[in-house]
């Protein structure tokens, strides 16, 4: 287990649909861990929940089991005890009922961040098919994170579509190095089986082009056979409208990806 944490100033490593671990200098960072087994998902949790030891700070998107997943942030609350949970505020009651210390859960909502040690986290607005606040508080339900780690900046888009403003908010902090961005699209099908929709793959294509992305992820595909897509497709439309510009990356379970500058 401590040897795929083995990595210079950065690490990644893919854990099926969303979920992604960090490694930046000796922190850990796990962000939409879909660890809980379940009838239908075709990619295996990589590592148990219970297994998951030493992160110092949990993040989720948004309140979907696929994102935050319940179960095994109940896990991680005891075994990782020291953690830090970060997720949209509009959720701090049920973040507390799976076991989280108050002082460790910290909501937060759009254009807010937080710095805990060497890194920051900055949250942005997600339109999962619709840009959905709650009515009394304003609060954002799904979110968008921007990650400052070791002279690295990490996007995470969640679960997003594209919506007027979005590409500003992430101009403005430069050029990503890298962006894990999902592609399974939406339709009127999956919308009325209470699939909600995300980016094209050519949406996300173009955004990870108009954001001058070193590198771009793909995902949000392999997880549910009704809501996927093909990353082959994603892949050779970046490679041919941003050749020489943006490099993609299928990503593969628990692959090391190792960023230098």
């Amino acid at each position: 287990m401590e040897e795929f944490y083995e990595v210079g100033r950065l690490g990644l490593w893919w854990l099926g649909q969303m979920g992604l671990i960090i490694k930046a200098g000796d922190t850990k960072i796990c962000i939409d861990y879909f660890a809980s087994p379940m009838e239908g998902r075709q990619t295996p949790p990589p590592i148990p929940a219970d297994e998951l030891k030493d992160v110092d700070i949990f993040i989720g998107t948004h309140n979907h089991i696929d994102h935050i997943d319940h179960e095994a942030w109940k896990i991680w609350a005891k075994t990782n005890p020291d953690a830090k949970f970060i997720f949209p505020r509009k959720f701090r009651t049920e973040i507390l009922a799976d076991g989280v210390e108050p002082e460790n859960a910290l909501g937060i909502d759009d254009d807010e961040a937080y710095r805990i040690g060497d890194i920051t986290i900055h949250a942005i607005a997600a339109s999962h098919e619709i840009l959905d606040r709650d009515p009394e508080t304003w609060e954002y339900s799904c979110l968008q994170y921007v990650i400052e780690a070791n002279g690295f900046l990490i996007h995470h888009a969640g679960d997003t579509t594209r919506y007027e403003g979005m590409l500003l908010k992430l101009r403005r902090f430069g050029k990503m190095d890298v962006q894990l961005l999902p592609i399974n699209g939406r339709d009127a099908k999956r919308l009325s089986n209470n699939l909600i929709g995300n980016m094209t793959y050519q949406e996300a294509a173009d955004l990870a082009g108009e954001c001058d992305t070193e590198l771009v992820i793909p995902g949000h595909w392999d997880m549910f056979a009704e809501n996927s897509a093909d990353p082959e497709d994603f892949a050779d439309y970046v490679n041919i409208k941003y050749k020489g510009r943006v490099q993609c990356l299928i990503p593969i379970v628990m692959q090391k990806i190792e960023l230098i500058k």
